[in-house]
């Protein structure tokens, strides 16, 4: 068949080395933090947290006791897409979240 008129033959690709092994590390994913606050009640933050994410009480107030004794939690993972709707749901909330990759 190679030869013939009017038959393409797949040509393949090849990109530059650098450019090959910067693409091929792997993404780190995503996480949303919850940050300390001096206006929610820890109560309130658990209520939160079990409603938003369906945490079992006892995951939920772990993670509000994280939130309140060292400042911050990391209560979700994955996508960025998905955990920008984590963060724009807590604030709907009036808590006080970021995105941000998941630390090496």
């Amino acid at each position: 068949m190679e030869g013939m008129p009017g038959t393409l033959t797949p040509q393949r690709e090849t990109a530059p080395r650098d450019e090959v092994e910067t693409r091929s590390d792997p993404d780190r994913p995503w996480v949303t933090i919850v940050w300390n606050d001096p206006i929610n009640l820890m109560s309130y933050v658990t209520h939160v947290f079990m409603t938003v994410f369906g945490y079992p009480k006892a995951k939920a107030e772990k993670l509000m006791l994280d939130v309140h004794h060292r400042g911050r939690a990391v209560v979700s993972s994955g996508t960025r897409e998905r955990m920008e709707l984590d963060v724009v749901t807590l604030h709907g909330y009036g808590l006080w979240a970021t995105v941000q990759h998941q630390d090496a």
